[in-house]
């Protein structure tokens, strides 16, 4: 019942999706050249044969994403990739960082129509979601057209694991559309059980791959800077938590 007032939700409210997505793209928060690809119209054409879509919402999502494309043009040069993601920074960051060939386009937003137009055109043999990438009618339509779905290196905190087992037929009818969950550690591995995964293997893809990328002569000067100190980065923090 849940799933399908989401669902008839998302499409009366999906005239008004232009809208906000135009006044996000004023403050920044959205790329206004590509626009459509939100509302699930591509820029660029399918090639023919079997593709494998990857998707991660933000920057380290999509970075932990490297190292699977990788390994994936290596086992099969013939496959077509598909990688999506959801902000302004993370297509910045992939548009450097993919191989050539790779197809880079922005992730529709969680409606019907924005869902079918996304899944006609690019008809994904195989579907991989990082980390707590939980769009209804995104998974649901695909796994109705026989896309096989993975949601790997799978996190879920115990404050998230909370507000899905106020729904647990919902959290259970999502979870069970993939038919592989890895999750990072042990602890989302029990939170997911709980709300009723299929766990497979820990699976942590921020942890594989080669280094990141540095500046030789910025990490010198920091290294002269700390003098052999024991250094701690808190990195991408909010206001209030440094203190």
């Amino acid at each position: 019942m849940w799933l399908g007032l989401y669902r008839v939700v998302t499409g009366l409210l999906e005239p008004a999706v232009p809208t906000i997505l135009r006044g996000r793209a004023k403050r920044g928060k959205e790329d206004p050249v590509r626009i459509g690809e939100r509302f699930g119209c591509p820029t660029l054409p399918r090639p023919a044969g079997d593709l494998i879509w990857l998707h991660g919402v933000s920057v380290g999502e999509s970075q932990s994403l490297l190292p699977l494309v990788a390994a994936l043009g290596e086992a099969r040069a013939d496959l077509k990739i598909l990688v999506t993601s959801g902000t302004r920074a993370s297509a910045e960051l992939l548009a450097k960082r993919l191989p050539q060939g790779i197809i880079y386009q922005y992730a529709p937003v969680d409606t019907p129509g924005a869902v079918r137009r996304f899944l006609d055109h690019w008809r994904p043999k195989v579907g991989v979601f990082v980390e707590s990438e939980l769009w209804p009618n995104l998974i649901l339509s695909a796994q109705s057209r026989g896309v096989r779905l993975v949601l790997a290196s799978a996190r879920m905190t115990a404050k998230s694991a909370g507000g899905w087992s106020r729904l647990p037929s919902v959290a259970r009818r999502l979870l069970r559309a993939f038919d592989r969950v890895l999750p990072q550690e042990a602890a989302t591995a029990g939170r997911l059980a709980n709300l009723g995964a299929d766990i497979g293997p820990l699976a942590n893809l921020k942890r594989v791959g080669a280094p990141l990328t540095w500046n030789p002569d910025e990490l010198q000067s920091l290294k002269a800077a700390t003098g052999g100190r024991a250094v701690i980065l808190a990195s991408n923090t909010h206001p209030g938590e440094d203190a």
